[in-house]
């Protein structure tokens, strides 16, 4: 087949259809020549010599190709892995920049550049027929005027998802949209979001990955999608409309369907390390186009450097690295229209030789960006080596899913001694951890749980993990769950048992939404979803992980709860300060903006804080004590609030501060109410609704949180 060839341009990187034509273009500084491979419907391959190379990337522009054309490329260039050279070109490679994917690889021996039991020894098998494709995509969509929300971090409210788990087992979703971008933006899925209040979706990874080798070999599947070989396309499979570039349109009308209805789109990202795995791993793209500029080498450069446990980690300090994670962000903050980021395993990210490094080249160009910049950016603040764990470390631009939240939080409500202060702590925003870097409360991004670890129904109703579907011999996974299964392991029909394990939830959710800082949710906690103990279950692609719908009737009023807890904080800007407390007299009264009293009504003090049974504490929030004006430069006035939690196992009896805290006393929450809970809806008090005045005394049922609001 001819194919006209032009010169082309060496940037954009990628290809790029502009309507005329589309633009080849490929970085490699290793390749001695480089061939662009067009295939057509019936799979047949035509190689196109890139003969202009300019600063080491190798460009054509093909008049005749447009939108759904398959490619890949072959690189010709040493084959020497000792010295940490893999070229191969009998192999078919993915172009690092590719907009959309098709199809997945089937882990042919074709698909490694050496033999199979013999890693020294090269392999020329071609592996074009086991390989996916590359596809040319049409850029161009309506956006219907469609922009950032720009929703600041107080006022947001994250749930952790999955595109396919949350919809698949959707009833009313008809079935070719089940799992898939299109029926994440069905009306059924985004009522139910609006319905909870959520601000902002976080979707599990998205960008295009591969499955692993060893899970296919077991029957499994990646299903968290931790293991990207495309950071540019969105995964092929979780397209309801087609592969050939229509999920990339599809995305888009996901985005956009979103944004209509007010929620914002995160993106967890995956930029520490590829799919390509360690020196034994399959040659699909990085390994094949420029091994030594795309990853981090060991000392022996036959082997990888792995701060991430999956074999391998990008090399950050190549300047095409980085630049190919900045060009990634910025074609999804610009072309996709996502408004932010959460790093997965974010401090490899800052590893300029061996430690981490805050002032590291990446955070540097995302400092700088002007358009990354502005996007939410969120760290999961560790990796597996030395030194990883990060936590109130990043920079003052970026906030952090905060370990040590979610920990102290379990920590305190199963009954761990000597936690109280730690809770204080956490409660208040981490000031501990993010203040003397200039950062705020919404710096700490709050999580009970996530989709690494147990669910909520999980955490109350486990002591220990079962993984045994995964085929690990239940050896994976962490073996620190901080949880507490209420006295049973697993299912249960002791009603004792049952009505405890959802008093813990509802405390647990109050925590979380009444604390300083950026709450999230993990999808289906509201629904009561399991996973039957499996706290690692990245490769259960099936009922285990869905989010399972037929559970919402029975979990309904958890449901409401949760809905109810969230427009509790959207009403009350006490509970979503954007600066720390204080603990000091405010506006030249004699009230601090925070007081910590014990149960008797009285100021704790330091013996107190430190003494080993303290376990139960009252929190006075003053609604006069918010320091920040709103948007418009007014004050911020708010009701004031006693909140008492009793963790302990019998029941407590709390007494109302004094006079001066407030004269009148009303219950708004109550975790101990079997039902939602929250006895104020939309600031409308009962008429019936008990008083309390200042000394008067309060028993708090066993493992219990109330909230009272002052009506003066």
């Amino acid at each position: 087949m001819f194919v006209e060839v032009w010169p082309g341009t060496p940037y954009p990187l990628g290809a790029t259809y502009d309507g005329t034509g589309t633009n080849f273009a490929l970085f490699s500084e290793l390749a001695e020549r480089v061939e662009l491979c067009l295939f057509d419907d019936a799979g047949a391959e035509t190689r196109v010599e890139l003969a202009e190379v300019d600063g080491f990337i190798w460009h054509a522009f093909l008049p005749s190709v447009g939108p759904g054309q398959r490619y890949g490329y072959r690189v010709h260039g040493p084959y020497d892995p000792a010295r940490g050279h893999r070229s191969n070109s009998a192999k078919l490679l993915l172009d690092p920049y590719a907009k959309a994917v098709e199809g997945p690889v089937d882990w042919d021996e074709s698909l490694f550049g050496y033999r199979f039991g013999r890693p020294w020894e090269r392999s020329d098998a071609d592996s074009a027929a086991h390989q996916t494709r590359c596809v040319v995509v049409n850029p161009y969509f309506d956006w219907r005027g469609d922009r950032p929300l720009r929703i600041p971090y107080h006022e947001s409210v994250v749930y952790e998802t999955h595109v396919r788990g949350l919809t698949i087992g959707h009833p009313e979703l008809p079935p070719e949209l089940r799992g898939t971008y299109a029926g994440l933006a069905h009306p059924a899925v985004v009522e139910h979001l609006q319905r909870l209040g959520v601000t902002a979706v976080e979707l599990m990874p998205v960008h295009e990955f591969v499955n692993d080798h060893h899970l296919v070999q077991r029957g499994l599947s990646n299903y968290w999608g931790y293991n990207t070989i495309g950071f540019f396309a969105p995964h092929h499979r979780y397209a309801a409309q087609g592969t050939r570039g229509q999920q990339v349109a599809e995305f888009k009308a996901m985005v956009r369907t979103l944004h209509e209805a007010g929620i914002e789109v995160i993106l967890d990202v995956v930029y520490n390390h590829t799919a390509e795995g360690n020196h034994l791993g399959p040659t699909l793209s990085f390994r094949g186009i420029d091994n030594p500029a795309y990853y981090r080498l060991a000392a022996d450069p036959f082997y990888y450097v792995d701060y991430t446990g999956t074999g391998n980690t990008l090399n950050v300090r190549h300047p095409h690295a980085l630049q190919l994670i900045m060009d990634s962000l910025r074609y999804w903050a610009i072309e996709m229209h996502v408004d932010g980021f959460r790093f997965d395993l974010a401090a490899a990210l800052a590893r300029e030789f061996h430690d981490v490094d805050r002032l590291a080249a990446f955070f540097d160009l995302v400092q700088q960006d002007p358009v990354v910049s502005q996007r939410k950016l969120i760290a999961e603040p560790w990796d597996i080596g030395a030194g990883g764990y990060q936590v109130g470390n990043f920079p003052p631009l970026w906030t952090e899913w905060n370990g040590r939240y979610r920990d102290t939080v379990r920590d305190f409500w199963r009954g761990t001694p000597g936690t109280i202060g730690e809770f204080a702590s956490r409660l208040t925003g981490s000031s501990d951890l993010y203040e003397s870097s200039g950062r705020r409360p919404y710096a700490s991004i709050n999580f009970i749980t996530a989709h690494d670890g147990f669910t909520l129904q999980d955490l109350v109703s486990y002591n220990t993990k079962h993984n045994e579907a995964n085929g690990e011999n239940n050896a994976d996974g962490t073996n620190d769950n901080r949880s507490w299964n209420c006295g049973v392991e697993g299912p249960t029909d002791d009603a004792a048992v049952l009505a405890l394990r959802e008093r813990q939830k509802r405390n647990l959710l109050a925590t979380l939404l009444l604390s300083q800082g950026v709450p999230m949710l993990l999808a289906g906690d509201e629904l009561g979803r399991t996973q039957d103990g499996n706290n690692n279950a990245y490769c259960q692609d099936n009922e285990l992980s869905w989010v399972d719908w037929g559970r919402a009737a029975q979990f309904s009023e958890l449901t409401e709860f949760t809905g109810r807890l969230i427009r509790l904080r959207r009403e009350h800007p006490v509970f979503r300060r954007r600066r720390f407390f204080e603990g000091r007299p405010v506006r030249g009264t004699n009230l601090e903006d925070i007081a910590w009293l014990t149960p008797a009504g009285e100021l704790m003090s330091d013996h107190e804080w430190t003494a080993g049974h303290a376990r139960a504490l009252t929190v006075f929030l003053n609604g006069e004590g918010i320091p920040e004006p709103d948007r418009r430069g007014r004050p911020v006035r708010d009701d004031s609030f006693l909140l008492m939690v009793n963790p302990t196992p019998a029941p407590l009896s709390f007494t109302v501060p004094g006079i001066e805290y407030g004269t009148t006393w009303t219950d708004y929450l109550d975790t101990a109410d079997h039902t939602t809970g929250i006895t104020v809806a939309a600031g409308a008090i009962p008429a019936s609704a008990p008083r309390y005045g200042p000394r008067d005394v309060i028993t708090l049922e066993p493992h219990s949180l109330r909230l009272l609001i002052c009506t003066h």
